[in-house]
């Protein structure tokens, strides 16, 4: 139970921190008058110190023990809290935003290896997907705090001062946990006193009988042949890249402007679309917890990256027919080459906002959100019905904050002709309806299959000797990877067109599906030296 405990807390905060900022951010930007730039580095800090803890974390867990890992992660996360609750300047959130976000990296990690050493075979991936449950359930409170602080004065102190209390209560159950923080010498410590007093007695005299040789590795043995260690760390590789290189940071960063062509348009309706978009990745990953360890890693992650290939294909699809302005948020700066005027309302704070009721774009004048470096002209004049409302999206990306960035700025903007000439409007509607539930089946995949089962496999395939430092090399890339595709995905948009960048996306899921066939070996029912012996054998490419 307490096993169980430490892995929900773990990733309930790390939820919670991600998705704090997207409601923190409206009013940051009134109360410290943040520029574009600037909202993107107090956003960026987050995975800046995220990856900065990825390479360096590996070490402290290998050496000092997972559990100790876990609880000086706790004690950064309470001052990274301290220091945004108290902060008075935007150094002060920066500093507070990047110390959070290694403390939440360590655990992450932590609490994975942590938790799949502590319980038997047969419930590692229910456990292990707990951490992901976790996740979901964080960004869900979030988002129901954003929502109660929104319209408070300094409401942004209560959102990250509230973490503290789920810290506080992992670093009060960990405390408990019968494992010793002791240097990780031989098998007979960290792993070995947690897993038999957490398992039934066969368990137990079997483990006596069949005492563990623990292997010592240096960090480069992860790019070497012995004991098949290359394999492990393509595959390892392999699935952190396709997690993010699928789209899923940015699929979500947009969910807020499909809410609105489907019609959610008032600032209300636009957070519980969000939330409902949240329920359903709570509800496919206690879906993924439930099957784990019945139908296995393997069929859980290529199930998810088919449903995930076919959902962004269809948005991509749709968005040639029925294009979606995909602007960015930030300011405009008027371009005396296009076609429209933009004029730039004052800031007012966002709960004098009035209502957007949905009105078909083709009256001539469209609310939109444009700015520098895009194809305003162009897109503009497709915009089918892109209003400015408080966007609330779960996920852990800069670009969709970079959403949330100017949100109580509005641009009026004065189209030349219509968006869509005598287009009629319930033709689009259709479409946006089929974009909406692809992007339901979307966050439902991959929270079935890339989300936990990735990180359940990285906890698995590493002998203990090198488990911290592999899984935090192979979480670096993930850092990196998505803090790559976050900013680039602007850029990209710019250069290809939306439509063109989920039809690639649609191909990566596809790819991923052939690596996942050709790669991952299924690990469930394993013990984690049975899944070390399977890999030792030199039976694979």
């Amino acid at each position: 139970l307490l096993s169980a405990t430490v892995s929900l807390l773990g990733g309930l905060i790390f939820g919670y921190e991600l998705g704090i900022i997207s409601g923190a951010l409206l009013q940051l930007q009134i109360d410290f008058h943040l520029s574009c730039f600037k909202q993107e580095v107090l956003v960026g800090a987050l995975l800046i110190g995220a990856l900065l803890a990825s390479l360096v974390a590996g070490i402290l867990i290998d050496r000092h023990g997972r559990r100790r890992a876990i609880l000086v992660s706790n004690l950064v996360l309470l001052v990274g809290s301290l220091i945004l609750t108290l902060a008075r300047s935007f150094i002060g959130l920066v500093v507070g935003r990047m110390t959070v976000g290694f403390a939440i990296s360590v655990s992450s990690m932590a609490c994975c290896i942590y938790v799949s050493e502590m319980v038997a075979a047969h419930q590692r991936g229910l456990l292990v997907s707990l951490y992901e449950a976790g996740i979901t359930v964080g960004i869900l409170l979030s988002y129901a705090l954003n929502y109660i602080f929104a319209d408070m004065g300094e409401g942004w102190r209560y959102m990250f001062g509230l973490a503290i209390a789920p810290t506080a209560m992992q670093f009060l159950s960990i405390l408990f946990l019968p494992v010793k923080p002791v240097k990780l010498s031989s098998w007979d410590s960290d792993c070995q006193k947690g897993l038999i007093q957490l398992q039934n007695t066969e368990d137990r005299e079997m483990a006596k009988r069949e005492p563990y040789k623990e292997k010592h590795y240096s960090f480069l043995d992860l790019f070497r042949t012995r004991d098949n260690m290359r394999r492990r760390t393509l595959v390892g590789l392999g699935l952190v890249l396709f997690q993010q290189f699928t789209g899923q940071p940015n699929v979500l960063g947009y969910a807020s402007k499909i809410f609105h062509s489907v019609g959610f348009q008032s600032n209300s309706s636009a957070i519980l679309a969000s939330v409902g978009l949240g329920a359903i990745k709570v509800v496919a990953t206690l879906v993924a917890m439930a099957f784990a360890d019945k139908a296995g890693r393997r069929v859980l992650l290529m199930a998810g990256c088919v449903v995930m290939a076919v959902s962004v294909t269809t948005i991509g699809l749709t968005s040639c027919i029925a294009p979606l302005a995909m602007a960015r948020d930030c300011k405009a700066a008027a371009d005396p080459n296009a076609s429209h005027s933009f004029t730039q309302h004052p800031v007012m704070p966002i709960s004098s906002q009035p209502a957007v009721s949905p009105i078909p774009p083709a009256l001539g004048a469209v609310k939109s959100q444009a700015g520098p470096g895009f194809a305003a002209t162009r897109s503009l004049r497709k915009v089918f019905a892109s209003t400015q409302s408080r966007e609330v999206v779960p996920n852990s990306s800069l670009t969709q904050k970079r959403g949330l960035a100017g949100q109580s700025k509005k641009e009026a903007v004065e189209s030349t002709d219509p968006p869509f000439g005598s287009a009629p409007w319930t033709e689009h509607m259709i479409l946006n309806w089929i974009t909406l539930l692809s992007m339901m089946a979307f966050v439902s995949a991959f929270s079935i299959g890339f989300g936990p089962m990735t990180w359940l496999v990285l906890s698995e395939i590493y002998p203990a000797g090198i488990r911290g430092r592999a899984f935090a090399f192979c979480n670096s890339f993930n850092w990196a990877a998505n803090l790559l595709i976050s900013l680039s995905f602007l850029d990209l948009i710019d250069a290809i067109g939306f439509s063109w960048m989920f039809l690639l996306y649609g191909l990566m899921g596809v790819m991923a599906v052939i690596f996942i066939y050709l790669f991952v070996p299924e690990t469930k029912g394993q013990s984690l030296e049975e899944i070390d012996q399977q890999f030792s054998r030199k039976r694979y490419v």
